[in-house]
């Protein structure tokens, strides 16, 4: 059917993240996605977009977060280099976005947007680039992976049924609804591009798909993905 060509984590949520060749995978999503996140003094969670649960503060980009082989994150950015829980880091943030901030790790609420995998094909992405002229790379949607595909969007045909990829079977539910932060320069993107109002002209701002899972084990960038028997292709 078509395999996996990238698997990104996002260690802090909103700050850039790593590029994995292989990656846990349990019921949450991917082992350490997200996991931790700035939280801010009003309860809401510091990222590039306003909400009921996010608070705008675009400062956040000059940050970024990677795991170390024993399993510790490590956040840089503006010259310095902390681990979560360390004052200096929430310090720095602090001073960065103006407000107080604290890095933590996720309690009852969770700190994904709506679910825990995001997929996206390369037929999706090259169609964007030509179509839509758009920088259109997979470091600006921030999803979990990419998958090798010949035909534009046709994730969006696995929606209501299960994809088998390594040891980890996904139900793939709804379609991701984008935001500002496509067009910004973030997760080491560089520079702005004008993506968002012409997806949304094309597409009513649709790109990749939101998957939970129903069974967990290990992703690795060259596993084979294919649907469970019984859903149409």
């Amino acid at each position: 059917m078509t395999q996996v060509s990238q698997i990104w984590r996002y260690p802090v949520k909103a700050l850039a993240g790593e590029q994995l060749e292989a990656v846990e995978v349990n019921g949450r999503g991917l082992v350490g996605d997200r996991w931790f996140a700035i939280h801010t003094a009003d309860g809401r969670l510091a990222c590039g977009k306003n909400g009921k649960r996010f608070s705008q503060h675009d400062e956040v980009f000059d940050f970024a977060a990677r795991t170390d082989p024993e399993g510790a994150v490590c956040v840089t950015g503006r010259g310095g280099q902390w681990s979560p829980g360390q004052p200096e880091l929430d310090v720095t943030l602090s001073e960065a976005t103006g407000t107080p901030v604290q890095v933590r790790p996720e309690g009852l609420a969770p700190h994904h947007d709506a679910m825990p995998v995001s997929i996206i094909g390369t037929a999706s992405l090259a169609w964007c680039a030509r179509e839509l002229r758009a920088d259109a790379i997979p470091q600006r949607l921030r999803v979990n992976l990419v998958v090798e595909t010949e035909e534009p969007f046709v994730e969006e045909t696995w929606l209501g049924g299960q994809i088998c990829v390594g040891g980890v079977v996904l139900d793939v539910i709804r379609r991701n609804r984008r935001c500002r932060v496509i067009d910004l320069d973030q997760n080491g993107a560089g520079s702005p591009t004008r993506w968002l109002k012409p997806l949304g002209d094309k597409r009513d701002a649709m790109i990749a798909v939101y998957a939970e899972v129903a069974t967990p084990g290990q992703i690795r960038v060259g596993d084979q993905l294919s649907l469970r028997p019984g859903v149409e292709q």
